[in-house]
């Protein structure tokens, strides 16, 4: 008879000892732990390389919106001008850099940067220029941005006799004051009309000081109705110092530049590269304001001559014009302070 306690085919089987073989399941265990790691890791290096995409879209739309904002600044408010000939001497150097108001006449299809809008007469919040104002007229055929001194406005009539501009039949005061100082600055070119480029102030050298670091050309001294005064330059009679009295109309400016024998102005035909008359308010694109900094012509790509290039006294100078004393719009604002 059998002992039930003692038949080892009853009895169960007893496990492995710590010293025995490893379970077949226990062997791999730690291989799919390895896998799922590794498959978790390359998951995440490819979320990473997802995440690490440049969203070209997005990058495009957001230089897109940058540039339209800049583009309706320059049309709407502000834009940064830059001088490139000797008309408006001694006011404006060549070198020149300035800031252009968008706003105080109002908006027209010359406001636009570039003149991206098609020519037309219509104007927004139409306003009219003051005697004086500097001004950023557009020439009538080609869209180039000119920049002269408005001395006649609507209604006006306007001629001039030896060079003296005659406004509404009475001429303006003009003085000869002492000769202003334009430094001889040697690098300093500017592009003739013949595309040839010839040193800005060759015309003055018949008026080189001794030490032939200065040009000191005749200058005078005009004042406007408005008491607005400012210096011009005048040394030399040219076709232009005479001019028949014309009638400045309705919604249009006449303008010149203060360098009076070398400017292509309202006194200019079309064919002389001038403005071919008064000028229509639709296209004045804007007033000058001041200047924000100025260079000499030496600049290159010498960083040191960043900085010696630099006319320090010209800078944040206002191009608004001054008021005389003595005049009703001076008087009113003496009594003001």
């Amino acid at each position: 008879m059998t002992d039930p306690a003692t038949d080892d085919t009853s009895k169960p089987a007893a496990p492995d000892t710590p010293g025995g073989p490893a379970p077949l399941s226990g062997g791999g265990g730690d291989g799919e732990r390895e896998a799922r790691a590794a498959s978790s890791s390359s998951g995440e290096d490819a979320n990473e390389k997802e995440d690490e995409k440049v969203n070209w879209f997005a990058e495009i739309r957001g230089l897109a919106l940058m540039l339209l904002a800049v583009l309706a600044f320059h049309s709407l408010v502000a834009k940064p001008f830059y001088i490139p000939s000797a008309s408006m001497m001694p006011t404006l150097w060549v070198g020149d850099r300035l800031i252009v108001s968008k706003y105080p006449y109002g908006w027209s299809w010359a406001s636009a940067s570039f003149h991206l809008l098609p020519r037309g007469e219509w104007r927004v919040l139409p306003d009219t220029p003051e005697y004086g104002d500097i001004v950023i007229p557009v020439h009538p055929i080609r869209n180039e941005d000119y920049i002269k001194r408005v001395v006649a406005l609507p209604g006006d009539t306007i001629a001039v006799e030896d060079g003296r501009i005659i406004l509404n039949g009475t001429p303006i005061p003009r003085e000869q004051v002492a000769s202003v100082k334009l430094p001889f600055e040697p690098n300093l070119y500017c592009d003739r009309m013949d595309g040839l480029a010839t040193p800005c102030l060759d015309a003055f050298e018949d008026y080189r000081s001794p030490d032939g670091q200065y040009f000191e050309p005749p200058t005078f001294r005009e004042t406007l109705p408005n008491g607005a005064t400012y210096l011009v330059i005048d040394h030399m009679r040219v076709r232009f110092d005479n001019m028949d009295p014309v009638t400045v109309p309705e919604d249009s400016v006449f303008v010149m530049g203060d360098n009076r024998d070398h400017s292509a102005d309202s006194r200019a035909s079309i064919a002389d590269s001038g403005l071919g008359g008064p000028v229509p308010m639709a296209n004045i694109g804007g007033r000058a304001e001041f200047i924000t900094f100025s260079l000499d012509g030496s600049t290159t790509w010498n960083p040191a001559t960043w900085f010696s290039s630099l006319r320090g006294d010209r800078a944040w100078s206002t191009l608004r014009p001054a008021i005389a004393e003595g005049t009703a719009v001076g008087e009113a604002a003496e009594t003001a302070q």
